[in-house]
């Protein structure tokens, strides 16, 4: 199938398919006649495979791993759940740190309501940050 089939059937850009191809994440024939790729079954569960890796948070790097355990016959299975565990504590991270943004963005907010403006001066850019309370 083409590469625009192929995305079609996977409701992606076949600029994505493009891309995963150029990296080496899939490896199409070439059809001989008009040059042209053709993706075949094998391509389209391994385009499947990448799809949800990356819906689960898995980089490039991470399913090039995966793929590579896998083409030398062993389970990848344990690698994926080590870096499940990592991905899953780093989002853990990232959340936390959201959350407390997010309360000092309200915190501001709520103490900015007030405030009036004022013009910039040789000490002061803008007050309302250089005021500001965090807690």
């Amino acid at each position: 199938m083409k590469v625009t089939d192929l995305a079609r059937k996977l409701s992606i850009t076949p600029d994505s398919v493009r891309y995963y191809t150029r990296i080496g994440l899939l490896n199409p024939r070439k059809n001989h006649t008009n040059g042209y790729r053709d993706y075949g079954q094998r391509d389209q569960l391994r385009l499947n495979f990448i799809l949800s890796a990356r819906q689960l948070g898995f980089s490039i790097d991470d399913i090039e791993q995966i793929i590579g355990i896998a083409n030398q016959g062993e389970t990848p299975c344990p690698f994926v759940r080590e870096l499940i565990a990592q991905r899953l504590a780093e989002t853990e991270e990232k959340f936390n740190s959201l959350v407390k943004l997010r309360e000092q963005m309200s915190l501001a907010l709520t103490q900015w309501k007030e405030e009036p403006n004022k013009e910039p001066t040789a000490d002061m850019i803008c007050h309302l940050i250089e005021n500001f309370e965090h807690g």
